[in-house]
């Protein structure tokens, strides 16, 4: 599948739909082919357009005071699911009159809905799950606000209560390829562990990736596919009875020891971007984007979800649209090998200790990491089941949910747990 992208919206499927549902909404859904109609560039409506114009008017500084609406310059970049992102620019002979950005991108939220969040239950009212969605959407503006405050995400230059204005960041999202690559993988890891050390003003507790399961399993439990090909293969995967599996797994990490961090856990290489030479300031190639997922978590589901990816290739044009080759996941030397980039930056102390103790510290890492990527394999295999049923992304969400399992008893086998 061809990603679309551009500040780190792609049709990826871990980008796709970050949403929990009602039982009534799980069942209004067709059960039908997907139509790919989410991802187009269009022009934007007149009304939408004018509203652009005056968010931009208002909220940035320089030329954007000044210039007429005809000369007010948008094109949608994406129709999404939850999302629209609209790139605005002022003219080219407009002249600039400071330092404004000459490029911006204008998001506009789509219905508020609650969001994978670990608030509540699913069997609240609508005005509940209402006021979560809009609670999530403050949060994650928030924290966006704050990352780009820290110059660990792109540029915030207005907010309001439809969207915001963000930096244009010319750029490309890594290919899966290059998540191996030495130094990339070095400064991604320097990247994540600056992201890890900071101090966010969120539920500290690791609430998240469990909480989330356990309600990914309760939708999943209840759906219900009618297309022959379909419900063949949710009953295969139904048949590793998947809620008993999920408590050994709980099991196995509580046992586990793992610092918790304020984690992206959505690491992959759609949102990772590759920065233009313009872009590169001192000698940072990469930019973390996209921070729905983000949340207080333990630090090896980070890692340990980074290192699963390493495996998948979502850019193919052909059914099911992702490619998997397990050989590509790391071997221990490049594991040991982004543990000292990680800790170098996490903890510099760490470096004065000797030879014997540095390896026992990425020895224990290496255990750590490797069991919670047992939880993304799970926790993304039971997203992806969701998906078929609700994502209109034309995407094998099922051959995904049995690949990723399938390296869940994989990784579990050769772990020996």
């Amino acid at each position: 599948m061809k990603t679309k992208f551009i500040n780190g919206v792609s049709s990826s499927p871990s980008m796709s739909l970050s949403l929990l549902v009602t039982e009534n909404e799980l069942q209004v859904q067709p059960d039908t082919e997907p139509d790919c109609k989410a991802f187009r560039a269009d022009e934007p409506d007149p009304e939408t357009k004018h509203k652009a114009y005056l968010w931009c008017k208002e909220f940035l500084h320089g030329a954007w005071k000044s210039i007429e609406e005809e000369d007010f310059q948008i094109t949608a970049i994406r129709g999404g699911l939850s999302n629209k992102l609209f790139l605005c620019a002022l003219p080219e002979d407009q002249q600039s009159n400071g330092d404004e950005p000459r490029n911006v991108l204008l998001r506009l939220y789509g219905a508020i809905l609650q969001m994978s969040c670990n608030k509540g239950d699913c069997g609240q009212s609508n005005t509940e799950n209402h006021f979560q969605g809009a609670e999530a959407m403050v949060l994650e503006s928030v924290m966006f606000a704050i990352l780009a405050e820290r110059q660990l995400g792109p540029k915030l230059y207005g907010i309001f209560p439809q969207g915001r204005l963000e930096q244009y960041v010319p750029s490309r999202k890594l290919t899966t390829e290059e998540l191996g690559n030495p130094s990339l993988s070095a400064e991604i890891a320097e990247k994540i562990a600056k992201f890890h050390k900071m101090r966010m003003p969120f539920n500290k507790e690791p609430k998240w990736l469990f909480g989330t399961m356990e309600k990914y399993m309760n939708q999943v439990q209840r759906l219900t596919f009618t297309r022959e090909i379909l419900h063949h293969k949710f009953n295969r995967l139904m048949s590793y009875n998947l809620p008993q599996e999920m408590e050994n797994l709980r099991c196995l990490l509580e046992s586990t020891q793992s610092p918790v961090v304020f984690c992206h856990n959505d690491l992959q290489e759609g949102n990772i971007l590759l920065l233009s030479v313009k872009e590169n300031i001192e000698k940072q190639k990469l930019m973390l984007i996209d921070f729905e997922y983000s949340s207080y978590n333990y630090r090896g589901f980070d890692i340990g979800n980074f290192f699963c990816e390493w495996m998948y290739d979502y850019n193919c044009d052909t059914p099911p649209f992702f490619k998997t080759n397990t050989k590509n996941y790391p071997n221990k030397a490049q594991q040991m090998q982004f543990f000292k980039s990680y800790l170098s930056e996490y903890d510099p102390e760490v470096l004065n200790f000797s030879e014997e103790v540095q390896i026992k510290i990425k020895e224990d890492m290496l255990v750590e990491v490797n069991r919670f990527a047992l939880a993304s394999h799970f926790f993304w295999g039971l997203w992806s089941i969701i998906q078929a049923r609700l994502s209109t992304i034309e995407f094998g969400y099922l051959d995904y949910a049995t690949a990723r399992f399938d390296a869940y008893f994989e990784l579990k086998k050769e772990l020996g747990v």
